[in-house]
């Protein structure tokens, strides 16, 4: 599964998720087996030549028509906000679908 994260910066350990618009890297994280096993970078989350399954957004007022668009499904991560975090939420579902 591969879920795509606006990201403050590249720093796997210290990147916080923020709004898509104040995103300065995208960060895709390949999870396999219930662990995260790839973390990529890049400026803008359409370098990626695989987006993902799965956008993850800080909260359900973001604008997400064109993750949509690629046939994503758009999380919300309603407090946590660094990878890890991200990771074991999306793996105990606590991360909320967003409602379009």
């Amino acid at each position: 599964m591969t879920l795509l994260v606006p990201m403050d910066s590249e720093a796997v350990e210290e990147a916080k998720l923020v709004a898509i618009d104040e995103a300065k890297v995208w960060a895709q994280l390949v999870v396999e087996e219930g662990e995260l096993v790839e973390v990529k970078h890049a400026k803008d989350w359409q370098e990626f030549d695989y987006p993902g399954e799965y956008v993850v957004v800080k909260d359900s007022g973001e604008y997400v028509w064109p993750f949509i668009e690629m046939n994503m499904l758009a999380l919300v991560a309603p407090s946590q906000r660094y990878i890890d975090d991200i990771v074991e939420a999306y793996l105990f579902k606590e991360l909320h679908e967003l409602a379009y």
